[in-house]
This record gives structure tokens, sequence and C-alpha cells, in this order.
């Protein structure tokens, strides 16, 4: 199967590109290699030469089309990632994420292209699944600035008040995006299920919970919190965990994170459908934990709890993985121990 990777150079793409490859797939990368997650390269990026590089922008109609000449199935990975610096970012996350899909879609609609692997989020959930002992399972509101202020960081029911108990999240949990990035990603599903609808296509969402692993971009403020850790910890100093360090979260290693891509690229659905899965390791830990994991791998120093916060933050989101074990036949393989310490030295992005 030849198979287009959007963002194919970045950090997870990078991955997916070599596994398609492994696989016997051919592969052609479209990328616009910016400056905000790729270096300047001597030489281009650090793709194998198997891979056919097209550098181009998601988000122009020519450019995909060209990318898209005699493609059998596409895996989107293009995006803008992370929560934001501020409300000023948002025309960019809409601009590349949910235009840039439109654009692809509309691409693939043109070239008869009718697989689709789109790079979902567990933000798309909001906050994670939680239980009152009074009413059951509820959706608890956005927390407040004042009880963040206060470090009182858990949800507690809507209805009554009372803490509740963090569960796992089904893919079929109503969908509550609590930031612009989420907002964004939910936008992305929406359209390629409208995509299929028209087009007879086929779409499986992958929606990842927190990747790591070699080539995360470092230094930035749109990484994910363990290259935030891993890229202070080469600087010598501590990573700084926010709130109380107690956030429920799914560590999941990049490379299993392409092996799934890999099980939804020759997974079958009904023509018009989208279908959504949980990429997950099943196995979660807090933030506090990962911190601690990492600068041990690493040598130190010790993380420190600042107690600082994040209004788009949510405190608990942990998944689900049965359907993509029962349906793609995707387990993650990578142990979390075993990730942290591959991590804590291998080579960052940038």
């Amino acid at each position: 199967m030849r198979v287009l990777v959007t963002g194919g150079a970045g950090f997870i793409g990078s991955h997916v590109t070599e596994a398609l490859l492994a696989d016997g797939h051919e592969v052609r990368v479209l990328d616009a290699l910016l400056p905000a997650v790729h270096p300047e390269y001597a030489d281009g990026p650090p793709l194998p030469p198997e891979a056919d590089l097209v550098v181009g922008d998601v988000r122009d109609a020519p450019t995909v089309d060209r990318a898209l000449a005699a493609v059998d199935a596409v895996c989107h990975q293009a995006a803008m990632v992370g929560l934001g610096v501020d409300v000023q970012d948002m025309p960019d996350y809409a601009g590349i994420n949910d235009l840039g899909t439109a654009v692809l879609l509309a691409a693939m609609a043109r070239a008869d292209v009718g697989r689709l692997v789109l790079a979902s989020s567990m933000v798309v959930y909001g906050e994670g699944r939680y239980t009152c002992p009074e009413h059951g399972v509820v959706r608890p509101a956005a927390r407040r600035e004042e009880d963040l202020q206060a470090g009182e960081f858990e949800p507690r029911c809507p209805d009554c008040g009372l803490p509740l108990s963090p569960g796992v999240v089904p893919e079929d949990a109503p969908l509550d995006p609590r930031n612009t990035y989420a907002a964004t990603k939910l936008a992305q599903e929406h359209l390629a299920a409208s995509w299929a609808r028209s087009t007879g296509g086929t779409a499986n969402a992958l929606r990842y919970h927190n990747v790591y692993g070699p080539r995360m971009p470092k230094d930035t403020p749109y990484a994910g919190v363990a290259a935030i850790f891993r890229s202070a910890l080469e600087r010598g100093a501590a990573p700084e965990v926010f709130e109380d360090g107690g956030q429920r979260r799914d560590f999941v290693h990049v490379r299993d994170v392409a092996l799934a891509n890999l099980a939804a690229l020759t997974h079958e659905l009904p023509s018009g459908t989208l279908r959504a899965f949980n990429v997950a390791s099943g196995h979660p830990h807090t933030v506090g934990q990962m911190a601690t994991a990492l600068a041990e791998a690493f040598g130190g120093p010790e993380p420190e709890v600042t107690g600082e916060y994040r209004l788009g933050d949510v405190r608990h989101v942990v998944a689900d993985p049965g359907r993509a074990a029962a349906e793609l036949g995707f387990t993650a393989g990578t142990p979390f121990a075993d990730g942290m310490r591959e991590f804590a030295t291998a080579p960052l992005r940038g």
C-alpha cells in the first residue's frame, strides 16, 4: 500500500513512517518542517531514504494534491500540539489543525483516496470519567481558578459537591474539550466523519494519550510534559511538577503509537464511517510518578512540586484501551519503567 503520512517528519509521524516502511508499505511524507518543532537540518530531516519527502503545508491545496498522487491511504499526523500559550494561539491552532484537515479531506475526495487514519487525542474528553458516591457517573464542571489557587485540585460532584472517584474513559464517553487544542482535535474528528459520510470513505480516529519517546521536541512551550521534564533535566534543572503531582495520565510510548497506526491502516470499517479508538498503555501513572521515574533514570535532580497550574489542564484522564485491543488487535507493549529509562537518555529534537 502507498501511504501518505502528513507531518511524517515530526515526532510521532517519523515513527509512523518507519513502522510503515518496516511493514513493507511505500511511504510519502508531507511536512512543512515548521521551525517550532524542527531545527534547521543541514541535509534534510532524518527520514529513511526510502521515504519520499514533499516539503509543504497541509493547508496548501496544490501541494496536497501533488502529495496525494497515486496514494492508497493517509495517516494524518500533521498538527499544532500542546495547550497553547494563550488565546492568541487560537488562529494558528484552527488554521493548522482544522483548516489543514479540511483541505486534506477535500483533496482526498478529488483524488478518490478513501482510507484515513486520523491522529486524534484524549483531550477531546476533557476531564475523564468520574463517579460520585451519591449520583453515580457525573461530568464535573471546569475547575475554578479560586479553587486551584487554594490548592484544591480534585474535581467535585456538580450536584452535591462530594469528592469524586476517577475511572477509565471509554470511547463512547461524552466529549467535552476544555482548551483550544482540544476543540480543534474534536473538530478534526467531526470533519473526518463528514468526509466519510459524503464520500463513502473510512476513518479510524486514534485518540492518543500522553505520548513520549525519542525525538520529542525540546524547549518549547507546546511540547508535552514528558519533553518539558526531560529538557529541564538536560539543563541540570529539576523538573517542575504543577499542582500536587497527583494528576493521573496514561503515558504511551511513541513506537507503540506507531504500531497502532499500522493496525488501524488495515482495519476494515463499513463505508462512510468513522470509528474512534483510545491509544494508551492501560497502566496509568501520576505526573509526579512520571517525573520521579524520569529523574531517577537520568540521575537527578529530583522533581520539585510547585503548586502552579494552568486553567486549560484537566485533573485526571485515563483510557479504557479495550476497544483497540478487541477490534484493532493493538496492545501497547512498552512497560512504563523501560520506556522512561530509554527516554531519559534518548535524543530530543531541536
